[in-house]
């Protein structure tokens, strides 16, 4: 059995490497994309468990993304962690305006601003997928 993926949007790679290496030492298995476009296309190929969602990107970026994710039926279960410079209550901001032109989103699961207290993001993580790491249980030596 494969590992649950998690789909990692970012357009800086020092994000991007930084939060591959955060979610592999979870015991999850990182899928890493540079934008909204890929991030889209990432989740039409495969299943994902959870996603880490930058919202400043050049091209598709982060809003464009969650928007279609949150209307999309298919795709509207999958938690969304954002992970951005832009500042928490601007994003919220953003969604109250949304909402009042008749476009109203349901919030993400959590929200962080960059650079992300990696004990914090971790144990989110944790909670979202379950309330664990994803590491296989070590087994010991077979008994006769």
């Amino acid at each position: 059995m494969s590992n649950p993926n998690i789909l990692v949007v970012d357009d800086a790679m020092d994000m991007r490497i930084y939060l591959k290496t955060l979610v592999k030492g979870m015991g999850y298995e990182p899928v890493v994309v540079r934008d909204g476009t890929e991030g889209l296309a990432a989740v039409a190929e495969k299943p994902i468990a959870l996603i880490l969602l930058d919202i400043m990107m050049p091209g598709e970026g982060g809003i464009i993304m969650y928007r279609a994710l949150r209307q999309n039926e298919k795709l509207k279960h999958i938690p969304v962690l954002i992970h951005s410079a832009v500042p928490e209550r601007l994003f919220f901001h953003y969604m109250a305006m949304e909402a009042r032109s008749g476009h109203s989103l349901t919030p993400p699961d959590a929200y962080f601003e960059k650079p992300a207290d990696p004990v914090r993001l971790k144990e989110t993580i944790r909670s979202v997928m379950g309330g664990r790491d994803n590491h296989p249980t070590p087994e010991g030596p077979e008994l006769e």
